[in-house]
This record gives C-alpha cells, sequence and structure tokens, in this order.
C-alpha cells in the first residue's frame, strides 16, 4: 500500500514554483502509485490584504490546531468536507504555504513544502524540500535539501511533448542550439548590451540551428534587442520573446530537440531544468548588482555560485565566464553528461521512505 494515496497541489500560478512541486508530485505517484487528484489555485492577495489576512493570521498555523485551521481556511471559503485520509498537499512558495499547512492539519493529513516560505519557515510542515544554497538548520529532520532546483522534466516525455510543439521538424544529425535567456532581478542586470556582446556571435556560426526563448524577467528592453539581433538570421529557427507571448512556455518542447544548451547564470529553474534533461549546460555570466551588506554575509549571487561550484565538479555544467568561447562549446556533436540527476525525483524518493 503507498504511503499516500493522493497526492493534492497547490498552485500559486507562479511558473517557477508550479513547477517544482509539480515535478515531485509527478514522481510521488511515478514511484508510490500515490495519485495527483487536482491542482487547487489558491486565492491571488495583494498589498495590506495579503499582508494582514495572509502573512500576520497564518503565523498561528504553526501553533494553532485542528480547529483553528478550519476558521482560517473558512475565511477564504475553503472547505475540507471531502477530502480523504492518506492525503499529501503539497506546493511552492510562500502564497500557497499556509493552505498547505492548515489544509493538513484541518484533515490530519501531511503537509510538504518547496523552498523556504517567509513568516511559516519550514519547522511546521512535514516535510521540506529546499536548495542548498538556502540558509536552514542542517539537524532539521524533515529537511531534504537539493542542488538547484526540483522541477517537472521528465526524460522519456520530452521527445514527444518536442514532436508536438515541431510538427515536421525533424534536426537529425544536425546541432541544434537552444538558448535559454534569464533576466534582470535583484542580484543580476541582464542588459541589451551584453547581449550584443555575449550573444551576438551566435549570428556568424554556421553549421547549427538556433533555438532561443527568453523569460518573464527579460523584460522588453532586452526582449527588444534580442529580435533587433536575430530576427532573419538563417541559421535561427525558432524563438520566443515573452514579453510578447508572456502566457508561452516552450523551454520542455525546446530541450527535446537540443544538442547544446547554453543559460545565463541567473537563472536556477532553467539551468536546474536543462541539466535534469540530460545537457552539460554552457553557463553564461550576467553582470552582478554589488550589494555590501549582502556579498558581506554571503547572501545573493554568491550563494547560487556555491551551487554552480558543485555543479561544474560534477560535471553537470561547464562555466563558460565573462567572455564565452561559444566555437569550442558547440565543436562536440553534443554536449551531454550522462549522469544520474534529478532532485524531483530524489525529494520524491525522500518523502517515500521518510
Amino acid at each position: 500500500m503507498p504511503k499516500f494515496k493522493h497526492v493534492i497541489l497547490l498552485s500559486d500560478d507562479i511558473r517557477g514554483h508550479y513547477h517544482q512541486s509539480l515535478g515531485i508530485a509527478e514522481w510521488l505517484e511515478r514511484l508510490s502509485g500515490a495519485h495527483l487528484e487536482e491542482i487547487v489555485h489558491v486565492p491571488k492577495l495583494t498589498g495590506l490584504q495579503k499582508f494582514f489576512k495572509l502573512k500576520l493570521s497564518a503565523r498561528k498555523l504553526a501553533t494553532g490546531g485542528i480547529d483553528y485551521a478550519k476558521q482560517w481556511l473558512h475565511k477564504f471559503g475553503v472547505s475540507v468536507d471531502d477530502i480523504e485520509k492518506d492525503t499529501l498537499f503539497i506546493s511552492a512558495g510562500s502564497s500557497t504555504a499556509p493552505f498547505t499547512l492548515a489544509l493538513a492539519k484541518a484533515t490530519g493529513n501531511k503537509s510538504a513544502v518547496v523552498m523556504t516560505p517567509s513568516i511559516l519557515g519550514t519547522r511546521p510542515f512535514d516535510y521540506a524540500i529546499i536548495p542548498e544554497h538556502d540558509f536552514h538548520d542542517p539537524t532539521a529532520l524533515n529537511i531534504c535539501t537539493t542542488l538547484g532546483a526540483p522541477n517537472h522534466i521528465y526524460i522519456p516525455d520530452l521527445t514527444k511533448i518536442s514532436d508536438t510543439v515541431f510538427k515536421g521538424k525533424d534536426f537529425t544529425g544536425e546541432k541544434v542550439l537552444v538558448v535559454l535567456v534569464g533576466g534582470s532581478d535583484s542580484n543580476y542586470k541582464l542588459t541589451p548590451e551584453w547581449c550584443e556582446d555575449t550573444l551576438g556571435p551566435l549570428r556568424y556560426i554556421d553549421g547549427i540551428k538556433i533555438m532561443l526563448t527568453s523569460s518573464r524577467r527579460t523584460g522588453e528592453a532586452v526582449d527588444k534587442k534580442l529580435a533587433e539581433m536575430f530576427n532573419g538570421v538563417p541559421t535561427v529557427e525558432y524563438m520566443i520573446l515573452i514579453s510578447q507571448r508572456p502566457n508561452y512556455n516552450s523551454v520542455t518542447a525546446l530541450l527535446g530537440k537540443a544538442t547544446h544548451v547554453l543559460v545565463t547564470d541567473d537563472s536556477v529553474s532553467m539551468v536546474s531544468e536543462a541539466v535534469t534533461a540530460g545537457f552539460k549546460v554552457g553557463l553564461l555570466r550576467v553582470p552582478r548588482i554589488q550589494h555590501k551588506v549582502k556579498d558581506f554575509f554571503g547572501y545573493g549571487a554568491q550563494r547560487f555560485d556555491a551551487m554552480f561550484t558543485k555543479m561544474i565538479n560534477r560535471k553537470l555544467i561547464d562555466d563558460l565566464g565573462d567572455k564565452p568561447d561559444l566555437m569550442t562549446f558547440l565543436e562536440p556533436p553534443e554536449q551531454k553528461h550522462n549522469l544520474d540527476y534529478n532532485e524531483a525525483k530524489r525529494a520524491a524518493e525522500w518523502i517515500i521512505i521518510k
């Protein structure tokens, strides 16, 4: 009999969060027979309503009992009448974490959180799956650390998904370079000038097919520059700019066609997805934003550097540095690692045996 018969996934509709928890949920289904019952979209709150109604009231969930959990859920119109026993609630992100904990407490079931949620932290949850580069208590028995981000990439499905998206496209025997472009955040500054200097040389490399996608963080200015650079270039087979098609996600389909993958180092999620798909990723270094206090205490980009160093040592990624030698990276027929790396699967195995 499986440890859990049912898995319910809670989503805040943030794609990166959803893919992390979905990957673990799907592996629980594959490995244990637990059925992924449904995906519940939590209420979207903003501003003061989010602060008072969600964050402040959620604090008591950590110590409150069944009755408080039911009362808390009732405020949001959430009923627990039809939820069965032997259910695992799982989610990623701070907005979904209180609902995950409350539902588990109110129904006598178990809770799993991916990443460290603000306000609640990881302690109240039965299972917490967090990246090694996040600060955590190494003695906590409810924590499983991952190298990078768990994700939904499943190698047996890549070709099928890719063939569905790229109907009639057969690149057998060709080099297909997939370029995954992230964007600016509090630690990194991805600019049009960086794109010209770093990605511009791809326009002049023959004998390859280029497929490129940006992300939600890329921004209109960089997307505009990418369009200016690559529109009309004969070797560019496919380009999706997310500022123009915000609801389109092509990463899985692209990985199904790739022989080589380049990813900007601001995106742990996309690096992790590409590595999970079996690629030795070419890491493109994006300019940093300097923070004296954060840098002194090892926060910010330094945390990700520690993760990338472990991936480099395991031969999962190739750090191409500030001035990447793209010709050398593209020289072999493909760049794959053939190593055992799937953190969603490993997290699911940990939940099953714990």
